[in-house]
């Protein structure tokens, strides 16, 4: 049977010099962070223009909307797949050559491809495009 992992206990300051978090508990002598609700708010600097107000806030981000893909190249198609085979996003997740979680897969022209490959549901670049049709395969673009 697994035991519950033991909690440290909480330590309780202010209870006597023998607790060796007495007097002042640990808070120092006077000060603004000794005082009962003393402290200062986060980002605070003491009345200086704090940092997130220096900076500038400027323009136009887009890349919350950029788009990664997850890239495969023909060499690695033509390492593990073999004369003839379906080629899907599913495929590639199977066989690793991708990660499980990709949204968007882009295969590359980098390698040489001698097989006669199907590719479904894939999006390639031009250069990828010819190398797969000189091969003799085909590329099927599924349409959702």
């Amino acid at each position: 049977m697994l035991k519950a992992p033991e909690l440290k206990k909480k330590k309780r300051v202010g209870r006597g010099p023998g607790s060796g978090r007495g007097k002042t508990a640990g808070r120092g002598h006077k000060g603004q962070n000794a005082r009962s609700g003393g402290g200062v708010r986060l980002g605070f600097e003491g009345g200086q223009m704090p940092l997130y107000r220096r900076i500038a806030r400027r323009g136009f981000s887009n890349s919350r909307f950029k788009v990664v893909y997850d890239v495969v190249n023909v060499g690695d198609l033509e390492r593990v797949f073999a004369d003839g085979d379906v080629i899907t996003p599913d495929v590639l997740k199977a066989r690793r050559l991708v990660r499980s979680k990709s949204l968007s897969i882009k295969i590359l022209g980098t390698g040489e491809l001698s097989k006669k490959l199907t590719l479904q549901g894939l999006e390639l670049s031009k250069a990828a495009q010819d190398k797969v049709q000189q091969a003799g395969g085909s590329i099927e673009q599924l349409k959702a």
